[in-house]
């Protein structure tokens, strides 16, 4: 019985590690040249404002957002459970610019705060969701551009029905 037991513990010990092992793998990645959008199809580099990536658990590559708006309707519509997600950053827009949100500014979705209804709108138009990482900026931003500062939950709910260019709700497009 020690001989079969010691090799199984072995075995339950390497597996519980390789979980471990995705998890510090996952990591935000700049986008390549020819990275898309996971809803239009579209060069991210062919957009302004803040981009969202997503990368989901067993995946090796990220889901690519051309906006935080639709990666927030992503998450909000799309996933089945929030478990599934091995990580979901933004940019950190107090960095960059909005023609150029800054290589290394990623942050994780979750903790970062949103500015919600200001005059920036998102990449295919309507409202969209500005992160920062530290909510000061975001109080920053509204002062200079208008809007309303709210964390990531409320930000999920809030931009399924905030509306686009066309007059409907939602996003994904």
């Amino acid at each position: 019985m020690r001989r079969v037991a010691l090799p199984l513990t072995l075995l339950c010990l390497a597996l519980v590690s390789c979980g471990r092992d995705e998890q510090i793998a996952a990591v935000p990645r700049e986008p390549t040249a020819d990275a898309t959008g996971y809803y239009c199809g579209m060069a991210l580099k062919e957009h302004k404002g803040p981009k969202g990536q997503i990368l989901l658990r067993g995946m090796n590559e990220p889901l690519w957002f051309p906006s935080v708006r639709e990666a927030l309707n992503y998450v909000e519509q799309d996933l089945t459970n929030e478990r599934e997600l091995a990580g979901f950053w933004v940019n950190d827009m107090a960095q960059g610019t909005w023609d150029a949100p800054a290589p290394g500014s990623w942050i994780d979705a979750r903790t970062a705060w949103f500015v919600i209804g200001s005059r920036k709108a998102a990449t295919m138009g309507g409202d969209e969701a500005i992160p920062f990482k530290d909510r000061i900026a975001a109080e920053d931003f509204v002062r200079d551009q208008g809007g309303r500062v709210t964390d990531y939950n409320s930000a999920r709910r809030e931009i399924i029905n905030a509306p686009m260019a066309d007059g409907t709700t939602g996003g994904g497009g």
